[in-house]
């Protein structure tokens, strides 16, 4: 059997509180822990649904992104991994926590939706210059069902 090992997360849902963007001490890097709630989709008839609420870190430039384009409110979807971490606090006792580290962050609200933001044409990054049309459409050629090899 082989080895499998994956720890990859999804995660698509609102933010509790504006990011707090903080830099680290030693090396100046930019950090950002914040909290995404994510509702639930089973409920009981008549009953509100759940959500729950999944701690989130993210480092140097997802920290900026995140915390320049990003409110209280806004929808998000997040990739990354889950991380445990232990500590010990000023009274001596082990915590623990488990977050999930972001490696990807992308907007979800259209332009216009979701919490304001003080845009300008300034603060928005250049988007790419690709071109949708091609010099030629492309043609598939009809297969025949027999062809198919399932």
């Amino acid at each position: 059997m082989a080895n499998l090992n994956l720890n990859k997360v999804i995660l698509a849902g609102r933010l509790v509180a504006d990011p707090e963007l903080k830099k680290t001490t030693n090396t100046d890097s930019s950090v950002c822990s914040f909290t995404i709630a994510v509702n639930r989709k089973y409920a009981k008839p008549g009953e509100q649904a759940q959500a729950d609420f999944i701690d989130c870190v993210a480092w140097r430039q997802q920290a900026d992104f995140l915390s320049r384009y990003f409110r209280k409110g806004s929808s998000i979807c997040i990739v990354g991994n889950i991380q445990k971490r232990a500590w010990n606090d000023q009274q001596g006792n082990k915590r623990y926590t488990t977050e999930v580290i972001v490696d990807e962050i992308n907007f979800v609200d259209s332009k216009g939706e979701g919490p304001s933001r003080d845009f300008t044409p300034d603060s928005v990054p250049a988007a790419p210059a690709y071109s949708t049309q091609t010099a030629e459409p492309v043609k598939f050629d009809e297969a025949d069902e027999d062809d198919l090899p399932f």
